[in-house]
């Protein structure tokens, strides 16, 4: 875990906090990755620091091996959590791939406010995490992941991700660490 600095317009990027998804297996308590993930949108939106919301509605189309889930979800499903307390100033974008910039707009929403770091957090890190982190290096974007803010399901995965992939991507931190070193790089903008 190495965190070096943010750029002045940072923004944060929730990846699928919604309701279908509360009560499913993961391997670190769902509950504990929205508990970090709000303290990081009270220290981003104190700044005035750019949030986007992403949720899943339905899968890329193409054949896999594996099953998928079906193309209708139960209604309320795909809902942002309320503890996220979605702000009118928040980008909000609903995916129908894996990564939040494919198939959206969120992208050219982050240029407009002038983005050139983003900090990720959500479920799950093998998927919708880390397809998000690598279309955003992809991007050209700087790449912070909150190794604490996130789990999966498949154990495998998360730690093949945060060991393996994340550090090839961009930078790793707790979710403290990320919020001292936001407090130190952004100090003037509370001021």
């Amino acid at each position: 875990m190495a965190l070096t600095t943010f750029d002045p317009i940072t923004a944060l990027i929730v990846v699928d906090l919604q309701a279908g998804l509360v009560g499913a297996p993961f391997i670190h308590p769902f509950a504990d990755v929205v508990a970090r993930t709000c303290a990081l949108l009270a220290a981003f939106r104190t700044r005035g620091l750019p949030v986007a919301l992403v949720n899943v509605d339905g899968a890329a189309p193409g054949r896999t091996e594996r099953p998928r889930l079906g193309a209708a979800f139960p209604d309320g499903w795909t809902d942002l959590i309320p503890e996220l307390g979605r702000q009118a100033s928040d980008i909000v974008v609903t995916k129908r791939t894996w990564g939040a910039l494919a198939s959206t707009d969120l992208e050219k929403e982050l240029r407009a406010r002038g983005v050139t770091h983003v900090v990720i957090t959500g479920v799950a890190t093998g998927t919708g995490v880390e397809s998000t982190a690598r279309q955003a290096y992809e991007a050209g974007f700087n790449v912070t992941l909150a190794i604490d803010a996130m789990t999966d399901a498949r154990p495998h995965a998360h730690d093949y991700s945060i060991e393996q992939v994340f550090p090839r991507l961009g930078e790793t931190g707790s979710t403290q660490a990320i919020i001292d070193l936001l407090e130190r790089t952004h100090a003037h903008e509370l001021a």
